[in-house]
């Protein structure tokens, strides 16, 4: 005699058919002046422009001294939280050379950071304080399966302008979220940008776009 079939309610088979939902958790850091919380928030609106829910947190209260200032995005089906819990930052975006070692505890192993190669000293370091750290590419390599470092600064200068770095960045970030549209970057360029500096944007998008 067979024993009866067990029958698995269809509720069960719909959360055995359903996966977590993906979610991109980027982080963004520099020091104040570079145009993080710009960038940040190009991020972000590109993001909800293209159907995904976004959740951001950002901290920058040194951020007019030069201090450091760092801003998660997360974005996905369905975002709960807006931090990024350590170990989990799938791409790091770093303004300069020694705000991507201070966050890369953040990174997956299988994570991917964008550096730009500037180095601006701390308070501590001008005051002889303390020293730059050394070989700062060779100890980000260690940690991650990907490191891109450019001079984003001297390629915003070629341009005319050092203060479009983080257009320029977020062109090369731009390539490495293939799931918004490189024109859904260029509207909100628009929309966010004077109309006086806008072209000049535009171009160090583009830059940034073919450095990758």
């Amino acid at each position: 005699m067979q024993s009866p079939r067990h029958e698995i309610p269809e509720s069960e088979k719909d959360m055995k058919k359903k996966t977590p939902p993906s979610i991109n958790n980027i982080l963004l850091c520099g020091v104040g002046g570079q145009g993080t919380l710009l960038a940040s928030n190009v991020l972000a609106e590109a993001a909800m422009e293209s159907g995904f829910d976004v959740k951001k947190s950002e901290v920058h209260g040194m951020a007019q001294r030069g201090g450091s200032v760092v801003s998660h995005v997360r974005f996905g089906e369905k975002v709960n939280s807006p931090l990024i819990r350590m170990g989990e930052c799938d791409l790091l975006l770093s303004f300069e050379f020694l705000e991507a070692l201070r966050w890369a505890s953040y990174m997956k192993a299988t994570g991917k950071i964008i550096v730009n190669t500037q180095k601006i000293l701390p308070m501590s370091v001008s005051a002889g304080n303390s020293k730059y750290p050394e070989n700062i590419e060779e100890t980000l390599r260690k940690n991650v399966s990907s490191v891109f470092a450019i001079d984003g600064t001297g390629n915003a200068e070629k341009l005319g302008n050092a203060k479009c770095l983080n257009v320029v960045l977020l062109g090369i970030l731009s390539r490495e979220v293939p799931v918004i549209k490189k024109e859904v970057w260029k509207e909100v360029l628009k929309r966010r940008i004077p109309q006086k500096l806008l072209d000049l944007n535009l171009k160090a998008f583009e830059v940034g776009w073919n450095l990758v």
